[in-house]
C-alpha cells in the first residue's frame, strides 16, 4: 500500500475506532494482537510501558498535586525532585510540605514567609544540622584564659560572659539581685550600687536567682509584674519585685518533703513556666496556678542537671557530657563530651549561653555560646555551635 493510501486508511479506521465502545475497542485490540507476528509483538512489548506512563503531577491541578505530596516524607520528596524539572518545580513550590518538615525537626516557623523555595532551603539546612546533632558533631570547644584564681560562678547575658556569683538584673527597674551563702537574697540599686533590701527565709545557700517579667495572670500576680525566683538546696521561693523596696514571699515550691531529695543549682523561668532539676527528674510548674505540669524522668543517665529549657529542646549535663533532649519525645538526641570541670554542687560554675534555639532552631540562632564552665587551671571552657557545613 502506498504511503498516501495508508495514511488515508489509517485516518478512516482511527475515526471508526474512536466511535466504538470501550468493549468494542478492547475486542478490536485483541483481534489485531492475534493477527500480529513476532515483529509487531516485540514492538508492542518495547513501547507499552512508555505508553502506560502518565505524569500525574503535570496532569493534575496544582492544589491536588500539593495534597498528594503531603503524604510523602521529605527524603522521598527530595528524591522525586530529581525525576524532572517539572516535578522539581511543583515539589519545591509546596510551602506547607516544607514548613511541616521543618516543624517536625524542631525548627521555628515564621508563617509570614510564604516563599516555598525559602522553606525548602531551610529544610535542607535543618536536616544537616540535625544530622550533626545526632552524630555528636554540632559543637566545638574553646577556652578563655586570664584568671589567676578559682572562678566560682559564671553569668551570661546578651552575648557577654561574666565571672561573678549568682545574680540577675533589670535595666528597666535599675535593680540587681544576688544570692549568697548566708541564705539571703539581696536587692541592689544597679546604678548606685547600694543595697535596697535583704530577703530572708532560705535555710541553705541561695544557689540561683532569676529576675523575669510575669507573662500570665493569677491571684498573686499579673502579666508585666517583675518576679524574682530564688532557689536553695530544697526550695524555690517566689518574690514580687517592683520599684517598691519591701516585698514578701508569694510562694515556696519544692519537689518533695523528704529532705534527702535535693534540687540541682539550676533554675529556668520564662514568665510562664518554672523548671528545675532534681534527683527525681525535671519538674515543670505552671506559673499561673503553681501546679506541677510535668515530671520528666531520665533513667538512662543518672544525675542530669538542667542548663536550659524551651518549647522544643532542653539542655542538660552530667559529669561527663552535655546533652540535648527533644522535649516532644523526652529522648536525648545529642551529646558532647565535657572536660573535668570544677564540681561545684552549690555554686553556678557552669551555665548555658544563647537560649533562643531551645524554642526551636531557625537556621540563624544556632550560633555562639552553648555552654561554659570553670576549669581547675582557672580558665573558662567554652562549648560553641559549629558553623553550618
Amino acid at each position: 500500500m502506498e504511503r498516501k493510501d495508508f495514511e488515508t486508511w489509517l485516518d478512516n479506521i482511527s475515526v471508526t475506532f474512536l466511535s466504538l465502545t470501550d468493549l468494542q475497542k478492547n475486542e478490536t485490540l485483541d483481534h489485531l494482537i492475534s493477527l500480529s507476528g513476532a515483529v509487531q509483538l516485540r514492538h508492542l512489548s518495547n513501547n507499552l510501558e512508555t505508553l502506560l506512563k502518565r505524569d500525574f503531577l503535570k496532569l493534575l491541578p496544582l492544589e491536588l498535586s500539593f495534597y498528594l505530596l503531603k503524604w510523602l516524607d521529605p527524603q522521598t520528596l527530595l528524591t522525586c525532585c530529581l525525576v524532572s524539572k517539572q516535578w522539581n518545580k511543583v515539589i519545591s513550590a509546596c510551602t506547607e510540605v516544607w514548613q511541616t518538615a521543618c516543624k517536625n525537626l524542631g525548627w521555628q516557623i515564621d508563617d509570614s514567609v510564604q516563599d516555598a523555595l525559602h522553606w525548602k532551603k531551610v529544610y535542607l539546612k535543618a536536616i544537616l544540622r540535625m544530622k550533626q546533632l545526632e552524630d555528636h558533631e554540632a559543637f566545638e570547644t574553646s577556652s578563655l584564659i586570664g584568671h589567676s584564681a578559682r572562678v566560682y560562678a559564671l553569668y551570661y547575658k546578651d552575648g557577654l560572659l561574666c565571672t561573678v556569683f549568682s545574680v540577675d538584673y533589670s535595666d528597666e527597674l535599675d535593680i540587681l539581685v544576688s544570692g549568697s551563702a548566708d541564705f539571703a537574697v539581696k536587692v541592689w540599686a544597679l546604678s548606685a550600687g547600694t543595697c535596697l533590701n535583704t530577703l530572708t527565709g532560705h535555710t541553705e545557700w541561695v544557689t540561683k536567682v532569676v529576675l523575669q517579667q510575669c507573662k500570665v495572670k493569677s491571684l498573686l500576680h499579673s502579666p508585666g509584674d517583675y518576679i524574682l525566683l530564688s532557689a536553695d538546696k530544697y526550695e524555690i521561693k517566689i518574690w514580687p519585685i517592683g520599684r517598691e523596696i519591701n516585698c514578701k514571699c508569694l510562694k515556696t515550691l519544692s519537689v518533695s518533703e523528704d529532705r534527702s531529695i535535693c534540687l540541682q543549682p539550676r533554675l529556668h523561668f520564662d514568665g510562664k513556666y518554672i523548671v528545675c532539676s532534681s534527683a527525681l527528674g525535671l519538674y515543670q510548674w505552671d506559673f499561673a496556678s503553681y501546679d506541677i505540669l510535668r515530671v520528666i524522668k531520665t533513667p538512662e543517665v543518672a544525675n542530669l542537671a538542667l542548663l536550659g529549657f524551651g518549647d522544643v529542646f532542653a539542655l542538660l549535663f552530667d559529669n561527663h557530657y552535655l546533652y540535648i533532649m527533644d522535649l516532644r519525645t523526652e529522648s536525648l538526641i545529642s551529646r558532647w563530651p565535657l572536660p573535668e570541670y570544677r564540681k561545684s554542687k552549690r555554686g553556678s560554675s557552669f551555665l548555658a549561653g544563647e537560649a533562643s534555639w531551645l524554642n526551636g532552631l531557625d537556621g540563624h540562632n544556632d550560633t555562639g555560646l552553648v555552654f561554659a564552665t570553670s576549669m581547675p587551671d582557672h580558665s573558662i571552657h567554652l562549648v560553641l555551635w559549629k558553623e553550618h557545613g
